[in-house]
């Protein structure tokens, strides 16, 4: 029997509605082909589609690619350009049907090089019932002098943070994502850099952190991180998943995470915080403007696939409305407007519309071929930073050093 393989980023709400929708394209399509789903945490699944070159060698016809990797992956010939293939027969409402913010990553050259399907820029989730308790309200007031809000500066964030830390009820101020993934300690970095004015990149566009913004939002974060009297014990061991299935428990008043995040507090089972969740902007500096990010998912096509037509047609159907709202429905984020004004999805996700106000504000990172290697570094220069005494200037300066090294390749 003929056999399509695809390679799964690791989520239970991809790893469900993938198999629901492989099984409805098969049925549709009187399809009698086996589906091989294997999902994998980010970095194996970067190690065995770009690495190792599985997505070049027929190893998988189908990938979940983020946009931190999509520009490598095109220029190793990893992924089929599939300008010509939606030439010929478009998804649905493409590409009217998505926000601009959802298909530029993925132009290379003028040529498409992946699908987008699940989403949901950082921002601030908080627990609205806890802002909206009268006698936390006056005792936040008596305590600091000013009507309790979402923090709208890092500074608030830190108080806000302190107020509601409560290790023997097992509420914690916040809760961050520290394990050493590559990712989750390169965004929050990210984030505290642009809501300072700061930039990952130089007048010659280059990437440069060594300047003063950057040892600000290094030294706010790590002393944040460190932090009993305000954070998660826990958040050196969480990855963002843990991070936010934490938050789903009920574990913390604020968290900085992907918009999935607050939206799986609505859907999943485990979760003890539903309907006592929102969303807003993140804080920023007072002299600066927020900001937020977007790295979203795509579906691709390896170029050593023998089955790239039917790869195609299953990616159509993959991102119809309909398969865009099932996996919003199995706690994804799907990517169409059409989903995010779903009136059945904001019945049961009441914040699910401010995903096009997120968008309006959100940053991307450096589309350079060699972004992976550049946020090891940056990865580790958090850790260390977290873990060590190291000045947050001597760290920035070696690490600078590195990635001059890169930027010299």
């Amino acid at each position: 029997m003929e056999k399509i393989r695809i390679a799964v980023r690791k989520f239970e709400p991809f790893e469900t509605t993938l198999q629901k929708l492989w099984n409805l394209f098969c049925q549709r399509n009187n399809l009698s082909i086996e589906a091989e789903m294997i999902p994998m945490e980010l970095h194996d699944l970067y190690e065995e589609t770009i690495t190792n070159e599985g997505l070049k060698n027929g190893d998988w016809d189908i990938a979940d690619i983020n946009t931190d990797w999509i520009l490598e992956a095109a220029n190793e010939k990893a992924v089929v350009d599939l300008t010509s293939l939606i030439e010929k027969k478009a998804p649905q409402n493409y590409p009217e049907g998505w926000h601009q913010s959802l298909l530029h990553l993925q132009q290379i050259d003028g040529k498409t090089f992946g699908l987008p399907f699940h989403d949901g820029p950082e921002c601030l989730i908080y627990r609205k019932d806890l802002f909206e308790n009268t006698i936390e309200k006056e005792n936040f007031q008596k305590q600091f002098g000013y009507e309790l809000h979402p923090p709208k500066t890092w500074e608030q964030f830190t108080q806000i943070a302190t107020f509601f830390n409560r290790p023997d009820e097992n509420l914690y101020g916040c809760v961050f994502a520290n394990y050493p993934d590559g990712h989750n300690m390169v965004f929050d970095f990210c984030l505290q850099l642009w809501t300072r004015r700061g930039s990952l990149l130089n007048a010659q566009n280059r990437i440069s952190i060594n300047h003063p913004e950057a040892v600000q939002a290094l030294d706010y974060y790590r002393k944040i991180v460190n932090n009993p009297e305000t954070t998660h014990p826990k958040s050196k061991q969480f990855d963002s998943v843990e991070a936010g299935m934490a938050f789903a428990k009920g574990e913390a008043a604020l968290t900085i995470n992907w918009f999935g995040f607050a939206s799986m507090c609505e859907v999943i089972k485990e979760s003890k915080v539903k309907g006592k969740v929102d969303i807003t902007y993140l804080p920023h500096d007072r002299h600066c403007n927020t900001a937020s990010l977007n790295v979203y998912w795509l579906y691709t096509i390896g170029t050593g696939s023998k089955h790239q037509q039917l790869a195609y047609d299953f990616l159509r159907f993959a991102i119809t409305p309909e398969s865009d709202a099932l996996l919003t429905q199995e706690g994804g984020i799907g990517c169409r407007k059409s989903t995010w004004n779903h009136p059945e999805i904001n019945a049961s996700i009441p914040f699910y519309h401010k995903l096009e106000m997120l968008h309006e504000n959100a940053l991307t990172l450096p589309q350079t071929p060699h972004w992976p290697k550049v946020a090891e570094l940056i990865d580790q220069m958090v850790l260390k930073a977290i873990n060590s005494d190291i000045s947050s200037q001597e760290l920035l300066k070696t690490t600078q050093l590195l990635i001059n090294q890169i930027n010299s390749i």
